[in-house]
């Protein structure tokens, strides 16, 4: 059986540039931090779906991708492709790591619909799919969930893509998710919100503010005006989208430290929750979440990124929310 183009397969696509799926307008680079743009070049959230025909036994994948280094310890598994079917890890298939390969992951005698999850953080390029015994068909189309954040919402140290809070909450509610997560970025760009207001998106969510405190420091009131810009430029694109504002969930290092220009991360999330509320009484799909009662220290990782716990606890408090509007 010949090689299938992938594209009509391919789900949690922003944008795609000669072929690959990438998580910046490829046009608008330019504007953006170099951080965004670097981050912007892993398919993070990319994945397959597809259902399959009487007498599929397998699934064959032809890809390209990065190759660990000869010492590190993780090369083995570097290259693991991971099989579901709704909310249910069916299984994972890890073939040695080599710039173009093919993996082959078994099926089980039903049409699905499946997804697979590539190797997100190897940067893979997806170069044609193909049924063993049977044929593929692309899955049928859902909502498009539009996620903006950070490392968190790329799912850092979630221990597979596929665990990440905006993955796992896409698949609780039947979405497909859009992972514009941009670790270590994710300050309040506005041309990002410019180019968030451009994609096709039947729901929106905003998790970002952590970077705030950090990476570029801001003060209250420039958060506050920043939140409040940020959404006015994604209303410009999307009127009537239900749009979702997490606050920053817990960071206890940064609660109560202040950042060069004098505020502390629960400061800035107070501002932000404060933009939100203003804007809500003229916009009642506009949402928010407050992030600090979501997670305890127990669900971080490393005193900043949840573990897969804390991706999941996440993942059901925004679920909760959306619920009513998908």
């Amino acid at each position: 059986m010949s090689w299938l183009e992938p594209e009509p397969f391919l789900r949690g696509t922003a944008w795609l540039d000669g072929g690959r799926a990438v998580r910046a307008d490829p046009a608008d680079m330019a504007r953006l931090p170099w951080d965004t743009a670097e981050r912007a070049a892993l398919p993070i959230g990319v994945r397959l779906e597809f259902t399959a025909g009487p007498g599929t036994r397998a699934v064959e994948i032809h890809y390209r991708a990065a190759v660990p280094e000869p010492d590190d310890r993780m090369r083995e598994l570097a290259h693991c492709f991971a099989l579901w079917e709704g909310e249910r890890l069916l299984r994972e298939s890890f073939t040695a790591p080599a710039e173009e390969a093919v993996a082959v992951l078994g099926l089980p005698p039903r049409p699905g619909p499946f997804t697979i999850h590539p190797p997100e953080a190897q940067a893979p390029e997806i170069l044609g799919l193909r049924g063993v015994g049977g044929a593929l068909t692309p899955a049928p189309a859902r909502p498009r969930w539009v996620v903006h954040g950070d490392s968190i919402t790329e799912g850092w140290w979630s221990t597979r893509p596929a665990r990440s809070w905006p993955a796992t909450a896409g698949r609780m509610l039947g979405l497909d998710t859009v992972n514009l997560g941009y670790a270590g970025a994710a300050r309040g760009e506005l041309p990002t919100a410019e180019q968030l207001a451009g994609l096709p998106a039947d729901l929106l969510t905003l998790a970002f503010g952590t970077n705030c405190w950090s990476g570029v420091p801001y003060s209250a009131p420039l958060l506050h005006e920043t939140v409040r810009a940020y959404v006015r430029l994604i209303r410009s694109g999307h009127p009537d989208a239900p749009l979702l504002l997490v606050s920053p969930v817990l960071r206890p290092a940064a609660e109560s430290v202040r950042n060069a220009l004098g505020a502390s991360l629960a400061e800035l999330r107070t501002a932000m929750e404060d933009a939100a509320r203003e804007l809500m009484a003229d916009d009642p799909r506009l949402l928010l979440l407050p992030g600090l009662p979501v997670l305890g220290p127990d669900d971080l990782a490393d005193g900043l990124h949840p573990n897969d716990a804390g991706h999941a606890r996440l993942a059901a408090a925004v679920a909760q929310v959306l619920r009513p509007y998908v």
